[in-house]
């Protein structure tokens, strides 16, 4: 080229950095690579992430141009800004070299080294390449190299602390103080770089602190939270910042021991450690050693199980991720603190969280280690004694029982645990007994006491605990056997139990409730009136111990409750009498004692009350059912809730005993309330779910989408069965109680506002009449104190109907005697005469339902072939009351009328069922009309049904050809199909094996194909426009021995899906006769004057039309057998 030379381009790509030591030893914000061409100007890289293996990346590249200077400096410095950089950061390593020296080493990638810091060569790799144009883009990177005085004194600050790291040399430390000063100086609070200001300023004070040369860690303390403050969440300088706070509250904690230090340390670490990600220096050193010295420090702290504390092992938790060489300490140390605070304040969340925690802890112990006898025998009181009071669940005690097994097999004779070991599994077997009655239980655990005693002889630090729980088993063999040596040695353990507890002793209220108890039991032998003094003071000192709402004032409440009755029982002052009861009413409604515990109180309360005569019965009754209805409640399964219902043996009775009381008291209309809360607790429990929220969306509608988002999500929590995996169970258990509460309070809510305060409450009288709208509700109570009816009728208040001349011992038999009879006329020619169903049915005409009829005819002027609905209870579930018959022939030779000649019967399992489903009418739709047969269920699965196929076709042709019409049938008749078919129909026919199971009901099942349909399947449905049902199958109206009124049955289920109608059976079904009841029944169904209508509401006259049709062809059992039930 004419008039000049052509210039020369150097282009350097810069690879990476490695072996990076910062002089200083701070912990950078990244690092990055200067190249000084001439004394005007630098380029500098991009700021690169500093790697826990003290590496850099920066894959950046410059064409410099090699004519300005013959030679270059390149230095690699640590930034402690990554953006907005105050100075130039500290110098790690710097190098002068020539263009030439560069190009020596070609096109290919090498290594420069650097002089060593702390004995190590940094080093840069990089490429060389010469070009002939300047063909990039970076010269924006290009910095003036212009003075600036804070810069100059930031730099100057920065080589003073390295040189004061290195030598330990005062003057450097005071010099870097001050020139990191001076730079404050000038950047005021407003100035964007005051944070990192603040932020050098603070480090050299701390490198001061740590090496003695400064005493005043306040002050750095003070200008390291200013720059945190001035660095927000998401500011790429925070983590840097809640680091630097961090380190220098450990060193003051290191000195000085302040708690406060160590805890807001843990705070810190646990936001600053998501922030740096793996790999990062940052992240290795945070993670290192001093997150280990803040676990520990936090580790170390005293457990005082407040808020705060809990929420501080949480944090620490949180610090030691699975692996983490810290992490069983750190869950001993939550789950210590979480059943500290259960134990004072009952939150059952706080124990399945410390359970949760146990769980882990044990699987961290894996066989051999140290500490899992320990662990093994903490879980199993959290089980055994803890939630088992708390819930009730039996599965608890016996998961307790096995880990207490195996933890004493770990501590053979001569182990320091063994006597712990003994005393826990004693105290589980005591309670397994208490719940089971194996004696078998009771010795050996007597036994184990026994042992564990002579392992804790006087002056053993625990051997007031074994003296309590000897005394305590001993007690209880007294109260079962009546041996009264028992009794005495029980006291004297007491006796010597409380000397060993000083007054402030943290459960002498343990022991002085207990002795209270055995002085009782001791008074209502001898009449001392001494002893029961004795044991009413100890009461009343054990509650003045405890705080209002600690959850062991139930059980004060419990002994003083006992004190004052055996007192009542022997000198007949009605004060004691009144005071037994206040303390039972206090011990039912103490929050923060568990539901089991609850409701026992409450049935004694309900026991002393009808046997005292006493005005508080009905309120006993009442809480009674409210804490049962709470109880169930809390289950996460439609079985688990089947189990806690059943847990409880008088479970059963309690409704229709709380029904006979009102009734007794001359308060009818409260014992149809009564009657309605305690049955079908498991369809009220669901449908609550499923409750119309018409009328509180236009009150409400934030409030309406919010109740109903939340029936959709309990809903999906609950599940079928409860899950054989323990820990999830209980996971899933705890986030079911989460929903609960939030459901209850959107419904809490709800009740405040206007015309809504009884929002899914139980129903109130006026609200249950509506059921008897269209015909009288007779409901029948069998009681173990009397047996009755109640007629609610169209209007006016309800009938109360005596059955004086049966008991409920009575219906057993006659339930037990029905089984004998039906079963036997299954075996029978069908001409025969079926003589002891005859017996059985007169019986139920002249007993039951004859006094009955008399009020209808009589007193409320029924006109006969009238509805009427009955409503049974316990033992009258199991007896088929409509089919009662007089058998009798009059003098003109005409016959007496049976019930069903009288009026047109139907069934309700409860009458908000029957409300429930007449309020769903009003939303009818075009029908359409399904029918479902399985004649070949298949291998295994019952006997063919070879008249199943004829009856669908005979369906087929009585449907209203203008009715939508299907029909599944064979193969096609899956669960599947099945399924489907009930969701998308209004009206079903299923001809099919229905059975029951009488182990667990919810398994009742339609047999199909391939699989069943349960009670289950149906019950998970919702089909409101549903409208009739004809359950052609055996079983499918059978309920719940166990608790019958629960009306856990195929036909209720269908009913509760949204089927209105529904005809279903009482037991096994002859399906070759069968069919002349379904032919008959459809032919008045669609009757052909009334061509195309089809009205479920016509279904009861339909079947009582058939049934009395066929009375030829069919035999008595096989027309009784079917029963209507709804509207």
């Amino acid at each position: 080229m004419s008039g000049s030379s052509e210039s020369r381009y150097i282009r350097l790509n810069f690879v990476s950095g490695s072996n990076l030591q910062v002089p200083s030893e701070r912990v950078p914000a990244g690092i990055y690579v200067s190249i000084n061409v001439d004394s005007q100007k630098r380029w500098k890289s991009a700021i690169s992430v500093f790697s826990s293996d003290r590496s850099a990346v920066w894959r950046g590249t410059v064409s410099l141009s090699s004519d300005a200077s013959p030679a270059f400096s390149v230095e690699i410095r640590a930034s402690y800004e990554a953006d907005r950089m105050l100075g130039s950061g500290e110098v790690i390593g710097k190098l002068q070299m020539s263009w030439d020296e560069l190009l020596d080493h070609g096109d290919e990638a090498f290594d420069l080294s650097f002089p060593p810091v702390c004995g190590v060569h940094p080093s840069l790799t990089l490429k060389a390449t010469v070009v002939h144009a300047c063909d990039n883009q970076d010269s924006a990177l290009f910095d003036s190299l212009a003075d600036c005085e804070m810069t100059r004194h930031t730099d100057a600050g920065h080589a003073q602390s390295a040189k004061y790291v290195a030598s330990k040399t005062v003057s450097h430390l005071n010099a870097a103080v001050e020139h990191f000063e001076l730079v404050l100086d000038q950047c005021p609070a407003s100035h964007p770089d005051h944070a990192a200001a603040l932020t050098n300023l603070a480090w050299a004070r701390l490198e001061g602190y740590i090496q003695n040369d400064l005493q005043d860690i306040d002050t750095t303390i003070s200008l390291f939270r200013d720059a945190l403050a001035l660095r927000p969440q998401h500011h790429p300088d925070r983590p840097l910042s809640l680091y630097n706070l961090s380190q220098t509250l450990i060193w003051r904690h290191s000195k000085k021991r302040t708690a406060a230090d160590i805890r807001e340390s843990a705070q810190l670490y646990h936001e600053l450690l998501p922030l740096c990600p793996e790999g990062t220096y940052l992240r290795n050193i945070a993670a290192g050693a001093s997150a280990d010295y803040v676990i520990v420090g936090c580790n170390n702290l005293p457990t005082d199980a407040s808020d705060e504390d809990i929420c501080l092992r949480r944090v620490v938790l949180d610090l030691c991720p699975v692996g983490h060489q810290h992490r069983l300490r750190a869950l001993n140390e939550l789950l210590n603190a979480s059943e500290s605070r259960f134990r004072q304040s009952g939150n059952i969340d706080d124990l399945d969280e410390c359970i949760q925690f146990l769980r882990e802890a044990v699987s961290l112990c894996p066989k051999g280690h140290t500490g899992r006898s320990s662990y093994l025998n903490n879980l199993a009181v959290s089980l055994g004694i803890y939630r088992f009071n708390h819930q009730g669940n039996p599965n608890d005690l016996d998961e307790a029982i096995s880990l207490y097994e195996e933890a004493l097999l770990l501590c053979p004779v001569g182990h320091k645990s063994r006597d712990s070991s003994l005393d826990n599994l004693g105290g589980a077997l005591v309670r397994c007994f208490n719940k089971r009655g194996a004696r078998d239980d009771f010795t050996r655990a007597i036994s184990l006491y026994r042992e564990a005693l002579t392992l804790r002889p006087p002056g053993h630090p625990r051997r007031v605990t074994t003296l309590n729980n000897l005394a305590l088993a001993l007690q209880k063999r007294y109260d079962k056997f009546n041996v009264r040596e028992d009794l005495d040695e029980a006291i004297d353990l007491y006796r010597e139990s409380l000397r060993l507890k000083g007054l402030d002793h943290p459960e002498r209220h343990v022991t002085l409730r207990n002795l209270s108890s055995v002085l009782c039991s001791r008074f209502t032998d001898t009449r001392k009136n001494e002893d029961v003094e004795e044991a009413i003071d100890l009461c009343q000192k054990s509650l003045e111990t405890l705080p209002s709402l600690h959850p062991a004032r139930y059980f004060s409440y419990m002994r003083l409750h006992e004190a004052y009755l055996s007192r009542y029982r022997v000198q007949l002052n009605p004060p004691d009498l009144s005071l037994a009861v206040e303390n039972v009413r206090l011990a039912s409604g103490h929050p923060t004692q568990g539901f089991p515990n609850r409701i026992q109180s409450a049935w004694k309360w309900v026991d002393e009350a009808e046997s005292h005569h006493h005005d508080s019965v009905l309120e006993a009754y009442q809480v009674c059912l409210e804490l049962f209805d709470n109880h169930v409640m809390t289950r996460s399964s439609i079985i688990a809730r089947r189990e806690a219902a059943t847990a409880f043996r008088r479970a059963q009775s309690l409704p229709v005993d709380a029904a006979s009381c009102a009734i007794r008291r001359g308060n009818p209309p409260r014992a149809v309330e009564l009657m309605e809360q305690g049955r079908g607790q498991q369809w009220s429990l669901v449908s609550r779910l499923r409750t119309p929220l018409e009328d509180l969306e236009s009150s409400s509608p934030e409030l309406a989408r919010k109740v109903s988002e939340l029936n959709k999500r309990l809903a999906g929590a609950q599940g079928s069965a409860g899950s054989t995996d323990r820990a999830a169970a209980d996971r899933a258990a705890t986030k079911y109680r989460g929903l609960t509460r939030q459901w209850e309070a959107a419904v809490a809510e709800i009740r405040n506002l206007k015309d809504f305060s009884r929002f899914l409450l139980p129903p109130a009288y006026e609200n249950l009449h509506a059921a008897a709208r269209h015909g009288p509700v007779i409901i029948f109570i069998a009681s173990k104190y009397s047996c009755s009816a109640i007629i609610v009728p169209t209007s006016g208040e309800p009938h109360h109907v005596p059955l004086s001349s049966i008991t409920l011992a009575d219906l057993t038999i006659l339930k037990d005697r029905f089984t004998r009879a039906i079963r036997q006329a299954s075996r029978m020619n069908p001409k025969e005469t079926r003589t002891d169903l005859i017996v059985l049915l007169r019986i139920v005409w002249e007993e039951i339902m004859l006094p009955i009829v008399n009020v209808l005819e009589n007193v409320l002027k029924v006109k006969r072939r009238s509805r009427i609905w009955l409503c049974p209870t316990a033992a009258f579930t199991s007896i088929p009351l409509h089919a009662a018959h007089p058998f009798l022939t009059k003098p003109d030779r005409s016959k007496e009328p049976c019930l069903e000649d009288l009026y047109v019967c139907s069934y309700t399992p409860t009458l908000s069922a029957l409300v429930r489903s007449r309020q769903l009418m009003k939303k009818r739709v075009t029908p359409s009309f399904v029918a479902i047969g399985q004649g070949q269920p298949g291998a295994g699965k019952g006997k063919a049904l070879l008249a199943v196929d004829s009856e669908l076709e005979l369906v087929h042709k009585l449907v209203p050809a203008t009715a939508s019409h299907t029909t599944i049938s064979g193969d096609a008749a899956t669960r599947a199909g099945a399924l489907k078919a009930l969701e998308e129909n209004t009206w079903v026919h299923l001809a099919c094996h229905g059975k029951q199971d009488p182990a667990q009901p919810y398994h009742s099942h339609f047999v199909m194909r391939d699989e069943h349909v349960t009670l289950l399947d149906i019950m998970e449905r919702d089909i409101p426009r549903a409208e009739f049902a004809f359950l052609s199958a055996c079983h499918t109206a059978v309920g719940d021995k166990k608790t019958p009124d629960e009306v856990v049955h195929l036909a209720a289920g269908l009913q509760f899906a949204g089927f209105k109608s529904v005809v279903g059976t009482l037991w096994e079904v002859d399906d070759s006769v069968a069919k002349h009841v379904v032919e008959a029944f459809y032919k008045y169904m669609f009757h052909p004057k009334e061509a195309g209508v089809m009205d479920c509401t016509k279904a009861a006259w339909a079947l009582n039309c058939a049934t009395h049709s066929v009375k030829t062809k069919v035999p008595l059992e096989q027309r009784m057998v079917f029963v209507h039930i709804g509207v």
